[in-house]
């Protein structure tokens, strides 16, 4: 398997990309299949892959998702997803997977026109239950995760209001919606799309390791910022449902390797 990283983390130490680079080498490892992993920073070197890949994945990343518009480096990574839209539009050919994360996730849907991108009231930064919709629930990535599935979560923007029209015209649907808060009378963010047949995106991290982020979180200096941030009660919190088998552990188990393997079996087909 060829897999394309499109690094738009803008060269700010991170834990998405160790995670993505982890969880390839591991599933790759699992199904005894050679793989090659190349990296693109995207934002800060304009690079992107070409067509020779199997499956790609585009990453979070810092800042506004919206204030990008028109910039060189979003030209060349449009130029780059509507090659792929376009190749995977035609008949006979091997088609190619697209997974994008967070920051990718919000700037497709506003490329697309698919929701309004806004600045949330507050930052979100923990471990959620996002709540499946009625195409969620068949959704094949998400088989073997519950209904609230648990995900982690940080980001300063978000995607709401979904332009149902639009997302009928693109063959897109909404599979997962922000927990619900009675008491908050704000929109639930849209939390998981799938574009079409060979691309998904979501609006969380779905490649975020309990083990790895719980060590992340010890570090003095971080323990000290999402204290003063978000309070001890939150970090206390997110420690705990870090180490909860249900909760992040089965969606990094589950999500990514789910569309892992589809591409997978899609490329076993044209062998």
């Amino acid at each position: 398997m060829k897999v394309a990283v499109l690094d738009l983390y803008e060269g700010v130490p991170n834990e998405g990309m160790r995670c993505i680079r982890e969880m390839l080498f591991a599933f790759a490892e699992v199904q005894k299949i050679p793989l090659q992993v190349n990296e693109f920073e995207v934002r800060q070197q304009k690079q992107v892959p070409d067509l020779s890949y199997d499956v790609y994945i585009s990453t979070g990343g810092p800042g506004s998702p919206v204030d990008s518009a028109g910039s060189d480096w979003e030209k060349a990574y449009f130029n780059w997803l509507n090659s792929v839209l376009a190749w995977n539009k035609v008949p006979g050919n091997r088609k190619k997977y697209v997974f994008l994360i967070c920051h990718s996730f919000q700037v497709v849907c506003r490329y697309f026109e698919l929701g309004q991108v806004v600045r949330r009231r507050s930052p979100a930064f923990g471990v959620f239950p996002v709540h499946k919709t009625a195409a969620g629930l068949e959704e094949p990535y998400f088989k073997g995760l519950n209904d609230p599935f648990y995900i982690v979560d940080s980001r300063n923007w978000q995607v709401i209001s979904p332009d149902e029209t639009k997302l009928k015209a693109m063959g897109a649907e909404v599979l997962a919606i922000e927990k619900e808060r009675p008491h908050v009378p704000l929109e639930r963010a849209t939390m998981a799309i799938r574009f079409n047949d060979y691309m998904t995106g979501t609006q969380f991290h779905p490649e975020a390791d309990a083990t790895g982020m719980r060590k992340y979180l010890m570090l003095p200096a971080k323990k000290k910022r999402v204290t003063e941030e978000h309070g001890a009660e939150k970090y206390h919190s997110m420690l705990e449902h870090l180490m909860d088998p249900d909760k992040i552990l089965l969606t990094h188990d589950t999500l990514l390797p789910n569309f892992l393997q589809d591409a997978l079996q899609h490329q076993h087909q044209y062998t």
